[in-house]
């Protein structure tokens, strides 16, 4: 058997464990570690329906707590950030004022550690799992060593007003470069931490994710590549593509070139098949310059891409609560921090 055959057969097995598992929930996450300090993070979030999402921005001394009774962790926050909102129940995205990006992205094989309301396990709302690293850490090193002591449980629980029980894991990067990767199996925090880890989809758990992409590092990518929406495939696109487009710190070609990858890795919008009832369409993507501070959103029913620079907002004690209202299809283009409006913040779903 020749050497190409190999590798037409093997991909062809991979492409049907992808669609056995039915790897097709939302999203991809990816980190481009270019020169001089270039570090730009892009996700897309994928869903089956709506998912209103607004931008937010956050100062710092903000009194929060983690929405699950009365062993509810509480803290003030330490960093301001921006943020994107899904429903305005929860954080999903976003940067803080120190380059810390994180993405909540789903995945099915989470299961969160036992919580009992009001007895005497410390609780976060799954809901504020990414706020509370953008509140308190200024790196991932940093979000690693305090997430590792388990001083608290995240906690889950149905989206307000559907059947859809919250499953999601987390991701980090940083003005270094450095990434994490949290998740919740079997009851357990598993923390995957390398500098490498560069790409995150949904499906399987992520040590299976690396395990695919070693075995498709042995096929040129300029030959052959897996091109359905399917999460290992997405997953395997992005980290081929990431390393392959232009090497720069010229933010005029690498900010495009990440949002290529990114849309590259992104479902078309109305996609369904009656056959896979959970093949998600992408809702709206988010590039974040580690190095530059700067904050994209590119949402697929808007032609226009928004932005915030950070040195264009003030995150101090002394700052508003500000939000850009975009769940409706507002139409806003460029850099758009003078139109955040103070609005109070959003109570972020927990435990009734």
């Amino acid at each position: 058997m020749t050497k190409k055959l190999i590798y037409l057969v093997l991909a062809v097995f991979f492409l049907y464990e992808s669609f056995r598992l039915n790897q097709i929930l939302a999203c991809t996450r990816v980190t481009y570690q270019g020169p001089n300090g270039t570090i730009i993070t892009a996700r897309s979030m994928d869903w089956k329906g709506e998912i209103p999402a607004n931008l937010w921005i956050l100062p710092r001394g903000m009194e929060r707590n983690g929405e699950v009774g009365t062993t509810s962790v509480k803290w003030k926050s330490k960093y301001g950030s921006v943020i994107t909102s899904s429903w305005d129940i929860a954080s999903s995205d976003g940067m803080n004022e120190k380059g810390l990006a994180g993405n909540l992205l789903w995945l099915v094989e989470s299961v969160y550690p036992n919580f009992e309301k009001d007895k005497d396990k410390s609780g976060l709302a799954v809901s504020l799992w990414l706020q509370y690293v953008l509140d308190n850490f200024a790196t991932v090193e940093e979000a690693v060593v305090a997430l590792r002591k388990e001083e608290f449980v995240v906690v889950s629980s149905h989206i307000p007003g559907t059947n859809i029980f919250a499953t999601v894991h987390l991701s980090l990067s940083d003005t270094t470069g450095d990434n994490a990767i949290f998740e919740y199996i079997n009851g357990k925090l598993v923390i995957h931490h390398d500098r490498s880890y560069t790409t995150m989809t949904n499906s399987p758990v992520f040590e299976e994710q690396l395990a695919i992409n070693t075995y498709w590092k042995n096929i040129p990518g300029s030959i052959m590549l897996p091109g359905t929406n399917r999460a290992a495939d997405r997953f395997v696109r992005a980290s081929y593509y990431i390393n392959a487009i232009p090497q720069t710190d010229n933010t005029r070609v690498a900010i495009p070139s990440v949002f290529s990858v990114i849309r590259n890795c992104s479902v078309p919008l109305g996609i369904s098949s009656p056959s896979e009832p959970n093949i998600s369409s992408t809702r709206w993507r988010t590039v974040a310059d580690h190095k530059n501070l700067v904050y994209y959103f590119d949402n697929v029913l808007n032609p226009n891409v928004v932005w915030v620079e950070f040195s264009k907002i003030d995150f101090s004690e002394k700052g508003k609560v500000k939000k850009l209202s975009l769940a409706n299809n507002e139409n806003y283009s460029g850099e758009s921090s003078i139109h955040f409006k103070n609005t109070k913040i959003f109570k972020f779903a927990g435990l009734d």
